[in-house]
């Protein structure tokens, strides 16, 4: 599956109406954040705020281009207060495409991590530091 359909899921058909109430999560009006900078020929990416389906784009471009250019990416998710399965799914795909540090986790990103094993799977690290000598 393309990078740009896995993250981006379409869910209903484009027919111009609004989702059904049950659909709406509420979480894309919480602002997100993502900077971006290069140490010791890593690319580090800084998120912060709520990910979910709606909010996940510009997360998504900066890791898809950092993975591209980069031969290590670090994403310091100490500032993501929600995530859910978009952003699970998201930091998979990073993983199979590049070297990928996970720092220093929210609680509720590490509780998610942990809960579905990608624990397991992705390197994670305390600092930022930590994560490009690695």
């Amino acid at each position: 599956m393309p990078w740009d359909e896995a993250v981006m899921p379409t869910l209903m058909s484009d027919t111009g109406e609004a989702p059904p109430p049950e659909q709406t999560t509420g979480r894309a009006s919480q602002p997100t954040d993502v900077l971006q900078y290069e140490r010791r020929g890593a690319c580090v990416i800084t998120a912060r705020g709520a990910y979910d389906m709606d909010s996940i784009t510009s997360l998504a471009d900066a890791l898809k281009d950092a993975a591209r250019e980069h031969p290590k990416v670090v994403l310091d998710a100490s500032g993501v207060t929600f995530a859910d399965s978009t952003f699970l799914n998201l930091l998979i795909l990073t993983h199979q495409a590049g070297t990928l540090r996970l720092v220093a986790p929210s609680p509720q990103v590490q509780r998610l991590c942990a809960i579905s094993g990608v624990d397991q799977l992705l390197e994670i690290r305390d600092t930022v530091h930590d994560a490009v000598v690695s």
